[in-house]
């Protein structure tokens, strides 16, 4: 069985939220966010990697401390985009034992075990290159396309498509495993939709499309829970659950 190993990309700095320090520290009913993911995965990984901003490196670490949980943090020194987070991981002292990644937002408090373990099942049953969670729901922020045969063709971000509004649709989560070797080998390349034509970040759903060129084996896995949904973006997107 491939080594895998946890990635949580925490570097938002909490700006966006409203919030004078990292928004996966955020406390959800009496826990960080952090602390809820990171004790959802420690089955999968004792020590994940954790990206985190330069600024929000000490309360990070003072947090991960006061909840005696071990990690290997990762300074993106800059927020060039979550595909820029991504790479950092080659600094981390898991990257060179892992075969498989799984990849996580750190803003998302209330993943369930049971569609984590469906996803990385999955993957491992159908011998995937990249498999990611996803639901149907009624405003789509991403948009997962299939072909007429249900094959996964792209996952699309409506934000960098000027004009482009959510509409019903599959979506992913935040939640993704894969196989390390072909996806950093992409994330180097120059390739067409690296960065965002709106927000010129450096993405990481755009490199989708481009194992499917390549013909990689990718997967969406409707396994996702409403729950699984809830991110913190901005304070109304949380404040019911608190």
């Amino acid at each position: 069985m491939a080594e895998l190993r946890v990635l949580i990309a925490a570097g938002g700095r909490g700006v966006r939220a409203g919030l004078p320090y990292p928004k996966t520290l955020y406390p959800v009913q009496g826990k960080p966010i952090l602390v809820r993911i990171h004790e959802l995965l420690v089955g999968l990984d004792s020590s994940p990697t954790v990206i985190v901003s330069a600024l929000g490196l000490t309360d990070v670490e003072v947090c991960l401390n006061r909840h005696g949980l071990a990690a290997h943090l990762v300074v993106q020194e800059r927020p060039l985009g979550m595909g820029d987070a991504v790479m950092q991981f080659r600094a981390s002292p898991a990257f060179e034992a892992a075969e498989d990644v799984l990849l996580v937002w750190g803003d998302i408090p209330f993943i369930q075990p049971q569609t984590v373990s469906a996803m990385v099942e999955a993957h491992r049953k159908a011998v995937n290159d990249f498999t990611l969670a996803t639901r149907v729901v009624d405003s789509a922020y991403t948009v997962v396309s299939r072909d007429s045969h249900g094959k996964l063709l792209r996952v699309v971000e409506t934000r960098e498509h000027a004009g482009m509004t959510p509409l019903a649709g599959e979506r992913d989560i935040g939640l993704f495993v894969f196989r390390k070797k072909p996806v950093f080998d992409l994330l180097q390349l120059d390739l067409p939709g690296k960065f965002g034509s709106v927000t010129g970040d450096f993405g990481f759903l755009y490199v989708i499309e481009h194992l499917v060129n390549r013909g990689f084996r990718v997967d969406g896995v409707p396994v996702a829970t409403e729950l699984d949904l809830v991110s913190l973006n901005s304070m109304k997107d949380i404040e019911s659950f608190l």
